[in-house]
């Protein structure tokens, strides 16, 4: 099987390095006491300043960008000479821009504030994108972060064509060598064949399923799920629980949301980010350190 580090280590026993997925995850964990935080620290930003900030979030990114002077700052952002002027007052007056040679730079402060406005609207943006996801595992939203599936390919059932979820995930099996993961259910229905020629013959596969999903995958397939585990081909574990649908390929990584009452997968969402495999990768080790191996010997029916 291929592997793939995450990143966090050097390989040679020092201490891991931080880095940004260690910094995500660290604010997801966060994230519900930031308000509670803020509170205890006093002096929290009024509600009527933030939305300004906001609203001033192109004019901000623009700056970001480079210093401008008043006719760049009406031509980058189609604004009137009016406009600009009260744009620039505005920096002023909160410290949040200088003018250095005729042209307007943000301060540290400034420089800060505008990149937290972009991380806002990216992870509002992804939020929205993610809806029909982040719906199926309400439950679970605590065990999962936005950020590293901000351009992810979302694919969501619909009822001219329910299986669009399925045909997704199917396909990218199909377009590699590797394959492992985990879920509450079966990856795909026991009826989709090719599937299932792929885990048994084609792709090294270890899937990580509740103990009665395995025992399910056997009465259906008894002699060709038997031959990939004793064959090292597939490898099966078990565990109680999962919060959600995992899949690890060779290039990307995806995440499966279910319906509770038919079982059917209702949306998925992949990416080739690296971040996003990074965190797939932990999540991964995480729930396989807490699932038993199920030898051929134990899977037979």
């Amino acid at each position: 099987m291929h592997t793939h580090g995450d990143g966090s280590g050097s390989g040679d026993g020092s201490p891991p390095e931080p880095s940004v997925l260690d910094a995500i995850l660290k604010n997801a964990r966060n994230r519900r006491y930031l308000g509670q935080q803020l509170s205890t620290a006093g002096g929290r930003v009024e509600t009527d300043d933030l939305v300004d900030i906001v609203r001033h979030g192109p004019l901000l990114e623009a700056l970001l960008d480079e210093p401008l002077d008043r006719r760049g700052i009406e031509e980058r952002l189609d604004v009137s000479k009016a406009t600009s002027h009260r744009f620039t007052r505005w920096l002023d007056e909160r410290g949040l821009g200088e003018r250095i040679d005729h042209r307007f730079r943000l301060t540290g402060l400034g420089e800060v504030v505008a990149e937290e406005v972009l991380r806002f609207e990216a992870n509002v943006r992804t939020a929205r994108r993610l809806t029909p996801l982040l719906d199926a595992i309400c439950d679970d939203h605590d065990e999962f972060v936005v950020e590293p599936f901000a351009d992810a390919t979302v694919t969501v059932a619909a009822p001219e064509d329910p299986y669009r979820p399925v045909e997704r995930f199917v396909e990218l099996v199909r377009g590699s060598e590797t394959f492992r993961g985990f879920n509450t259910t079966h990856m795909a229905p026991l009826v989709l064949g090719e599937f299932h020629r792929h885990i048994f013959d084609e792709t090294e596969t270890e899937i990580i399923y509740r103990p009665e999903i395995v025992a399910r995958l056997f009465e259906t397939y008894p002699e060709r799920a038997q031959n990939a585990v004793e064959r090292g081909h597939l490898r099966l574990r078990t565990r109680g629980d999962f919060p959600y649908g995992l899949a690890i390929y060779d290039d990307r990584v995806g995440i499966g949301g279910y319906d509770g009452t038919t079982g059917l997968m209702e949306v998925f969402v992949d990416t080739d980010a690296p971040i996003a495999r990074q965190w797939a990768e932990r999540v991964y080790a995480s729930v396989r350190a807490d699932s038993e191996s199920l030898d051929a010997e134990m899977s037979e029916v």
